[in-house]
């Protein structure tokens, strides 16, 4: 089954999102070791970095997000934030390009990496 496609600000949002969940269940395992304070005040540390990761991930994305091309897309007409060249529609999954000479070619990540554009 293929993996369903999402635009890259999502995507980060995502990951910010687990983040802080992960940090949540890590502190909650150390609920488990009471009785070894060294052991639950570890879980409780990884635990609380894991949520402050998430939000240094939340304001980098949120601060990006301010300075991203929104484009409005041609399937569903309404403005969504592009990331690079090549990027998905936040609502209807349409893949959308900045870049005339990738009109019409298979949507593929690799457009945006600058290793591969020069090939």
């Amino acid at each position: 089954m293929a993996k369903k496609k999402s635009s890259k600000i999502n995507n980060i949002r995502t990951f910010a999102l687990s983040l802080l969940f992960i940090g949540f269940i890590i502190m909650y395992g150390g609920v488990f070791f009471r009785e070894h304070k060294i052991v639950m005040t570890l879980f409780m540390l990884v635990g609380f970095l894991a949520i402050i990761g998430s939000t240094v991930v939340y304001f980098w994305i949120g601060m990006l997000s301010t300075k991203t091309v929104q484009v409005v897309c041609p399937n569903c007409n309404k403005t969504t934030k592009m990331l690079g060249k090549v990027d998905i529609c936040m609502y209807c999954n349409e893949p959308l390009t900045l870049d005339p000479s990738l009109e019409g070619k298979e949507f593929d990540e690799k457009y945006n990496s600058k290793r591969n554009a020069k090939q």
